[in-house]
């Protein structure tokens, strides 16, 4: 049973990987801002010989984090909080975030904040978000995250996913993790956890996995099987993951992902654009070119492999970029914080620099799409 160590600082990158000293020392200035983790299972996946392989991407500092650029919570979490930990964001979805450390430490981390000193976001106690949640019938789905929450220990999280499924109205939660491709021995060698999602999962009660693919490279011969062992225990996988400049900002790349991740029954799920967050610069591409490389992945894929939606997590919603012509780009709110904006369809005019939502201007809008009064009007009740 391989034993991979945790790695914090870039003096334990061993010298025979070959990494230049400059290249050492902009990290260590990077480090000095936002923090480095890995381990030495995802270290043994990077091309060390290759300066621009996306893997090194992914989880090494860039000089370029230390660009003026963004702002740390950029789509304004905060503003959503209603018991800590706690984000209630949309009328049946909450999110909990339970930790703050990771397997390793994606450098264009949306949620790099929690990370940095001062931070106390996180839940270190759950009861009153559990409370929350049990007063509020509404909320049929919890997704568990952080950080990342297979990284508390086994017992820790039996806690936090009994005490949720006690909550009859709470009929799925999702767990967000990327320890399948980061540490896949943290499934592979702990029985206890395997069978804990076992026992949380039942038909109508569904665990899902949240997966967090960047890179078909990802997907090795010890990530597929942890993959295949909760499959084997009813956990329902789904993947998503940013579009991120280095790393899948290839359609052929990223039309692979989707292909492999279906061939795996592993749903493609959302494909985000790279949210400005601070430190994000040298990671985001511009929202049309992002959506132009997205289209074109999906060409090659097959009816399952394309089931994915690019968005954006913007304040007011998920806001999906649906298309563009010559002069106008299409945007949908997915899903929205406010009722009123709920399915409604935007045009706005085209800005080949434009990176994020409010970098567009709106040409018209149309009222959100309606099938049932009833429905939405007990919508706006809730939310007024």
């Amino acid at each position: 049973m391989p034993k991979y160590r945790y790695i914090t600082r870039i003096s334990q990158i061993p010298h025979n990987h070959g990494l230049p000293e400059v290249r050492r020392r902009h990290m260590e200035a990077v480090t000095r801002r936002y923090l480095f983790r890995s381990n030495e299972y995802y270290q043994s996946l990077i091309d060390w010989n290759d300066p621009n392989d996306p893997l090194h991407r992914i989880v090494m500092p860039h000089i370029g984090e230390l660009q003026e650029w963004g702002r740390l919570d950029a789509s304004r979490e905060s503003d959503f909080v209603v018991a800590p930990g706690l984000e209630h964001k949309y009328r049946n979805t909450v999110v909990l975030l339970v930790n703050d450390v990771c397997g390793g430490l994606c450098r264009f981390c949306f949620r790099k904040r929690l990370f940095l000193k001062g931070n106390a976001e996180v839940a270190r106690d759950v009861a009153p978000a559990l409370d929350y949640i049990r007063r509020h019938p509404q909320i049929n789905n919890v997704l568990v995250t952080g950080g990342d929450p297979l990284l508390l220990s086994t017992r820790k999280l039996e806690k936090i996913l009994t005490e949720l499924r006690s909550i009859d109205h709470v009929r799925i939660i999702r767990i967000g993790t990327k320890m399948p491709v980061f540490n896949p021995h943290r499934i592979l060698d702990d029985p206890a956890l395997p069978a804990l999602l076992r026992r949380c999962s039942s038909p109508g009660r569904p665990i899902y996995l949240m997966a967090h693919v960047n890179h078909p490279r990802e997907l090795t011969d010890e990530a597929v099987r942890a993959f295949h062992l909760l499959q084997k225990n009813g956990v329902s996988l789904m993947n998503q993951t940013p579009l991120i400049r280095g790393v899948n900002d290839d359609p052929a790349v990223l039309g692979e992902l989707f292909n492999v991740l279906s061939y795996l029954g592993i749903s493609p799920y959302y494909v985000f654009q790279c949210r400005p967050t601070a430190g994000n610069a040298e990671y985001v591409l511009p929202l049309e070119e992002a959506y132009r490389i997205f289209a074109a992945a999906q060409r090659g894929c097959s009816g399952l492999a394309r089931r994915n939606r690019f968005v954006m997590s913007h304040n007011r919603g998920k806001i999906e970029v649906v298309g563009l012509d010559g002069e106008r780009i299409f945007f949908r709110y997915h899903r929205a914080a406010l009722a009123e904006d709920e399915g409604r369809f935007l045009v706005c005019r085209r800005n080949s620099r434009g990176y994020w939502f409010d970098d567009f201007e709106e040409e018209r809008a149309t009222p959100a799409y309606d099938p049932d009064p009833l429905v939405s009007g007990y919508i706006r009740s809730h939310l007024a």
